[in-house]
């Protein structure tokens, strides 16, 4: 089992930025991935930005972020990060880590989710 904790997000003007943080616990040498996804009231939700643990790498941005977001992560406390530069309104969002275990379980785990408002 793999356990995910949120933290960061609140309310941002537009153009400002914000830094989300999802630390990892449990299982965590079975995670192949991190990223967020988030929803916006009434929408779909989206993938925002994936992490590749083994590689030290971004696998992948939506193109809404691109150029924006950089996610990046601290293996050393099994922490990824997610920097939000120039945010816009359209980022107003739940936000949700979320994990994939690709080695163990082939599970997927979740973070309770945390509200990011951009104000214009």
């Amino acid at each position: 089992q793999v356990q995910l904790v949120e933290s960061g997000g609140g309310l941002a003007q537009a153009g400002g930025s914000l830094r989300l943080s999802c630390a990892a616990s449990g299982d965590t040498i079975c995670i192949k991935y991190m990223g967020w996804y988030r929803q916006a009231p009434g929408k779909e939700r989206e993938l925002v930005a994936k992490f590749t643990i083994t590689s030290g790498a971004p696998t992948y941005y939506a193109d809404s972020v691109k150029g924006r977001f950089t996610i990046s992560s601290d293996n050393t406390k099994n922490t990824v990060y997610l920097q939000m530069n120039s945010l816009r309104p359209e980022d107003t969002a739940v936000y949700s880590c979320h994990a994939w275990d690709d080695y163990c379980y082939g599970k997927t785990y979740w973070a309770k989710g945390t509200l990011v408002t951009v104000s214009s």
